[in-house]
């Protein structure tokens, strides 16, 4: 099959962040039914991996789709559009986007009419796309993160060509607003506030994908956040890569705290964020989080590491003393604050000592969860040119030892909780066992309990009977 390459990525592209203006877009009214003639009765169906981030596109990709005719299959076996979106930030990401494109193939081969496309992150790597296209000539359609916006003329290209399309774009980005988006869920809602990265962590690929950070207008998230409400959504999450940088990049001398708080008086009963960089996170956005019951008392604070010399490594801008003295400040203000974290093990030429830093710092803070990961290089960051010398099998094993470490205060929250009543946002049927319901706390705390499933979407009590440490178990309070 012949290739035709609309764009192709560029690291070096993809690292510029030299001053622009940012392209605020409104879809074309033309494109909204350059496809339904073709795609009448036509089923698709889309695999979304990796963050929220990647969730809210697929939801975009979705409200595009069905605006011009598209109807949601089941199960791939049914569609004539496929769409694989993928995450990059670890290799364990990527490793599953290629089993599944191996199990899906297939389906290629016996419909040559259907459109099996990749889009996301993995692509917008040139070693990665190289390896892709080389590996399965099935796939006949290959988009990056900042064409979503195009996603119309991408696919009816790929329907009505017998050539293979690239389009994947290295650049700073745009904010496209108005594009119709069918929500995963009925009462939880995600809300994008702010695109893309600047922070360039040595380890990670992000500002690469997704290019630089770049705000909505405040208005236009204010806008979708009262709708959602209008509409008896329970929860709505602010996103962003780093979501407390959002307005630096705008001229309406309004932050993220203002943000916060400005949604927080639209009267949602749950208001989340998610994910705030430690070096963004002010007093003001303390204060206001402890000043409104409807923002949740939980906060995901990413550490990486608890090593001054690490974070200088890894490009995080902060120190062990100062990230510390942020986590007393919040819990000082703010009471029964929950603190999650990632952190990363072994990363090049990591130290023992360094190391047991590490682990000081996460038996100072106690958190109430956390994400762990062995470091994966990412070729194209400056950290996976740096030659290591800790053998695998040393990583492994400080990796147990960190969790070791995070499961103590993990479950010693969790045995407290046992006997105590809590609110509960009712999520639906519970994934490991189908005779009951499950939802989360205030405090994101997974609990699993027996309820009638007109429960679902609602705020209920619950009180604790059991806990195994990640997960609880309890029963339904009727009042």
């Amino acid at each position: 099959m012949k290739t035709k390459i609309i764009n192709s990525p560029d690291m070096i592209k993809a690292a510029d962040r030299r001053p622009s203006t940012t392209v605020f877009s409104k879809m074309s009214e033309e494109s909204l039914n350059e496809l339904s003639r073709l795609i009448k009765d036509k089923k698709y169906y889309i695999r979304t991996y990796g963050c929220q981030a990647n969730v809210r596109d697929e939801e975009t990709m979705r409200g595009m789709l069905e605006n011009v005719g598209y109807i949601p299959a089941n199960e791939p076996e049914e569609a004539e559009l496929i769409i694989i979106n993928t995450c990059a930030v670890r290799e364990n990401a990527e490793d599953k986007v290629y089993g599944e494109i191996g199990n899906l193939k297939y389906l290629r081969k016996k419909n040559k009419s259907m459109v099996l496309a990749i889009c996301g992150c993995m692509v917008e790597q040139p070693e990665i796309l190289n390896r892709l296209m080389t590996t399965f000539p099935e796939v006949n359609l290959y988009f990056g993160t900042h064409e979503i916006g195009n996603l119309y003329s991408l696919v009816y290209a790929a329907i009505t060509s017998k050539e293979r399309i690239v389009s994947i774009e290295s650049k700073p980005g745009e904010v496209v607003e108005n594009l119709p988006a069918c929500r995963l869920n009925r009462f939880k809602a995600f809300v994008n506030i702010i695109y893309g990265c600047n922070k360039f962590c040595t380890y990670c690929i992000v500002p690469y994908t997704r290019g630089k950070e770049r705000s909505r207008k405040f208005d236009d998230v204010m806008d979708e956040c009262r709708s959602l409400v209008d509409a008896g959504y329970k929860e709505i999450t602010l996103l962003g890569q780093n979501v407390n940088a959002y307005g630096k990049d705008l001229n309406e001398s309004r932050d993220f705290a203002d943000l916060l708080e400005e949604v927080a008086k639209l009267g949602i009963e749950r208001l989340r964020f998610t994910t705030s960089h430690p070096w963004d996170f002010s007093s003001k956005m303390i204060d206001v989080i402890a000043k409104y019951p409807n923002i949740m008392k939980f906060i995901h604070l990413p550490v990486q590491s608890g090593s001054n010399s690490i974070l200088r490594s890894m490009g995080r801008r902060y120190s062990r003393e100062q990230y510390l003295n942020l986590v007393k400040e919040m819990r000082e203000k703010i009471p029964n604050l929950s603190l999650s974290t990632d952190i990363i093990v072994g990363f090049p030429n990591e130290t023992e000592e360094e190391f047991k830093e590490t682990l000081t710092l996460v038996d100072e803070v106690k958190y109430e969860a956390a994400f762990t990961f062995i470091y994966s290089p990412r070729k194209g960051t400056p950290a996976a040119k740096i030659e290591d010398n800790v053998p695998y099998e040393v990583k492994s094993k400080r990796f147990l030892e960190l969790v070791k470490h995070l499961e103590g205060p993990i479950q010693e929250k969790s045995l407290k909780m046992v006997g105590n009543t809590y609110k509960v946002l009712v999520d639906g049927v519970s994934k490991t066992d189908e005779g009951m319901l499950s939802g989360y706390t205030e405090e994101n705390k997974l609990v699993h309990f027996k309820g009638d499933e007109s429960l679902i979407g609602t705020i209920i009590k619950v009180k604790i009977l059991e806990s195994h440490t990640y997960s609880l178990i309890g029963e339904v309070v009727n009042e």
